[in-house]
């Protein structure tokens, strides 16, 4: 099941680091992918830098509009929203639905080739197909 997080307002990198680090020690939570306006190569604008996600630290090359997230079970949704109403006081929605891709689809097979198959089944929906993997997504390893 996945859900979307729509902020009223774009969040800057405080804001979604520590939504991100609060989501992330949710119980249940399979993926996220946040979105939102690029943002300029951080010699041209000072936005765009390093925040730290379960101690790693990532390039946030966007200003988030918006999270989704795949998670395990409807009754997580509640404890979404009370991290979004501490952390989110100027409003969000939350939306039921499917917004990850599960598959790998046509264009997978185009843009990777014969690599489609080294493609791990966690990478599938999480970047532009347009865009090199290696520039777009970092994954952080759940401990088990």
């Amino acid at each position: 099941m996945d859900i979307e997080i729509f902020p009223h307002r774009l969040l800057n990198a405080d804001t979604t680091e520590k939504l991100l680090n609060d989501l992330e020690d949710l119980k249940g939570v399979k993926r996220m992918v946040i979105q939102g306006q690029r943002l300029p190569p951080e010699e041209i604008n000072p936005e765009r830098q390093f925040i730290t996600v379960k101690g790693e630290e990532i390039d946030l090359q966007v200003k988030t509009g918006r999270i989704m997230m795949e998670i395990e079970e409807e009754e997580i949704i509640e404890e979404v929203k009370k991290i979004c109403d501490e952390i989110l006081p100027f409003g969000y929605n939350v939306h039921v639905g499917t917004f990850i891709r599960k598959q790998k689809t046509v264009t997978d097979d185009i843009k990777y080739g014969e690599a489609v198959d080294d493609l791990p089944d966690d990478m599938v929906g999480l970047t532009d197909q347009n865009a090199q993997l290696s520039e777009r997504t970092t994954i952080i390893k759940k401990k088990d």
